[in-house]
């Protein structure tokens, strides 16, 4: 999975694979978590928001787990 480099204070990179649900976030401080089950919808608006950080906590922090 290629992950995508975003503007962001706290997410440097994000994966989608569309095929598998499966999400990748890649921290600035340097650690690399998985999600499963990730509606498409979810990664498209985490893309979009305008703060990243705070869709993270509010949408997808402690959800989807592997």
């Amino acid at each position: 999975m290629d992950l995508q480099s975003v503007n962001s204070s706290a997410i440097s990179a994000v994966g989608y694979d569309e095929s598998t649900q499966q999400m990748k976030i890649r921290f600035k401080q340097g650690k690399v978590y998985d999600f499963c089950r990730v509606p498409k919808h979810i990664f498209q608006s985490l893309m979009s928001a305008s703060s990243k950080g705070t869709y993270y906590n509010d949408h997808i922090r402690d959800k989807y787990q592997c």
